[in-house]
């Protein structure tokens, strides 16, 4: 029988020593949650006695009072944080969400952002390449009022292992950029066009004077609720 780190029972084994961690007494952690959350401790005893799980919005606030990764709350990833969960759930990895400008810095010979300075590691069941990134999309170049569309505040997956085929949606940097930026990578003709979903903003041809960083393989919204 698998065991289910996203269960309640496995969620309130976590909450129960994210609570430990942080000090709180085992006879007055409930209300003390409670009042810091704005909810009932009747809530919260649920929580503890693995009757229910909080969702969306409440997760995020309970792990940020505890202090602990809100992911490994939830679904028991293993973190560097002095809090270690027995296992990572199956099929699930976490990558490192970075900034645009440490996107544009991304080699192959070294990396540009140290793992300890990464504080989100959204997870993923795709099988992507270890060197692989989450970044949060900006703007509106990619948001279309037909078809695909990926608006800003989505989180998309970058792998710089997958090669960079026309028709595929790339991260690139252009030389004179100080950070990526987010586009269709499109060949027609003999030409080399970086191609954005909205049509209000024009395609533009690429020479060597831009590098292809990887491409996106996942999109998805996070923290709804």
């Amino acid at each position: 029988m698998t065991y289910d780190l996203a269960s309640p029972d496995a969620f309130a084994q976590r909450l129960q020593q994210a609570c430990d961690k942080k000090g709180l007494e085992s006879h007055g952690r409930g209300v003390a949650i409670a009042r810091a959350l704005s909810v009932t401790p009747r809530a919260v005893g649920k929580w503890l006695n693995a009757e229910s799980v909080p969702r969306g919005a409440k997760m995020e606030q309970l792990a940020q009072f505890l202090d602990v990764p809100r992911e490994w709350l939830q679904l028991g990833y293993v973190w560097d944080n002095n809090v270690q969960a027995t296992s990572q759930p199956q099929g699930y990895n976490s990558y490192p969400l970075i900034s645009w400008v440490s996107a544009g810095l991304w080699s192959e010979a070294f990396e540009p952002w140290p793992h300890t300075e990464v504080d989100r590691w959204p997870s993923t069941t795709r099988h992507v390449s270890e060197n692989s990134f989450w970044l949060e999309v900006k703007g509106d170049s990619m948001t279309a009022q037909v078809g695909l569309s990926i608006p800003e505040g989505m989180m998309i997956l970058v792998d710089p292992e997958v090669a960079a085929t026309s028709g595929k949606l790339v991260i690139a940097k252009l030389t004179d950029a100080n950070e990526a930026t987010f586009k269709r990578y499109v060949e027609d003709g003999g030409h080399k066009y970086l191609k954005p979903l909205n049509p209000d903003y024009k395609m533009q041809e690429i020479h060597d004077d831009c590098r292809i960083i990887g491409v996106v393989v996942e999109a998805k919204w996070e923290n709804l609720g």
